[in-house]
């Protein structure tokens, strides 16, 4: 499956037990010996009695990872489609917690990404205290970013054009930056206007994607906070579109505001792998 060229292996591990190592799963995401895709998604039972699923994301490289925007969403219309439920809003476990997946009448998918953070203990970021802007020396170039986690850690900046920013460059040397002890998402932000903004992410354990969800949930958050956008903002990459839409501003506010996500998804095909 994919959401804005996203792409994912789903798998069903509620009518099987699935068990992959980390070699397996560099395997299965390899686009040639393997299916192919940014990340693996595993579907199994819930582990508590006030959720519908549980879901695991494993990034290309092999590693496990706690969330995944573009991921819930065709993760919503994948149990849909194995015939795993009937409901149209869902309570899901994730590594990073409990996300709210909600499908529209017209197959669109939108999901509560729950509330941003900014504490730099719970990013994980290495600051002296908590601002709205960092800097960081990224190889002895000073980049100004905004730290955010949405389950998962972001550093954001602004570029002049998405299009010749440097992001396999500038953003592998940020996502293995010291002051990230987890390593991060890099995002790569161009303002076109208070309501639309152009993004490209560097992910961690997956390199340049297509569209990121969290990725674009983390811009909109610090465009937000920044003063440059408004509540409501439509996220062109370079897979399609997503809205995003946070009634925080800052500080305060945002600690009561959740980050909502919509936007549509696609299966490619379906099949079996032996492992």
């Amino acid at each position: 499956m994919h959401g804005q060229g996203n792409d994912f292996v789903m798998l069903n591990g509620i009518a099987q037990k699935i068990s992959l190592s980390p070699a397996q799963t560099r395997r299965i995401a390899d686009r040639h010996f393997g299916i192919g895709c940014d990340q693996i998604l595993l579907v199994e039972a819930p582990t508590r009695n006030d959720t519908d699923f549980r879901y695991r994301i494993f990034n290309a490289d092999g590693g496990e990872v706690e969330q995944c925007g573009n991921g819930a969403r065709c993760f919503a219309h994948f149990v849909r489609e194995q015939e795993l439920t009937d409901k149209s809003d869902l309570r899901v476990e994730t590594l990073s917690g409990i996300i709210e997946p909600s499908i529209a009448p017209d197959g669109s998918v939108t999901v509560n990404m729950g509330l941003p953070r900014f504490f730099l203990a719970e990013v994980p970021f290495v600051a002296d205290e908590e601002a709205l802007q960092y800097q960081l020396d990224v190889d002895g170039l000073p980049i100004r970013i905004g730290v955010v986690s949405m389950g998962n850690p972001h550093a954001v900046q602004t570029v002049p054009d998405a299009d010749t920013a440097a992001v396999g460059q500038i953003g592998r040397l940020i996502e293995h930056h010291v002051r990230f002890p987890k390593r991060v998402n890099a995002g790569f932000m161009q303002v076109l206007s208070r309501t639309r903004i152009r993004l490209r992410v560097w992910e961690r354990g997956a390199g340049e994607t297509l569209a990121c969800g969290t990725g674009a949930c983390a811009a909109v958050v610090t465009g937000i906070r920044w003063g440059l956008l408004d509540g409501s903002v439509t996220v062109e990459t370079r897979g399609g579109e997503l809205t995003v839409t946070w009634a925080g501003r800052e500080p305060n506010a945002a600690a009561e505001a959740p980050v909502f996500m919509s936007g549509a998804t696609a299966t490619v095909y379906k099949g079996e792998i032996e492992i």
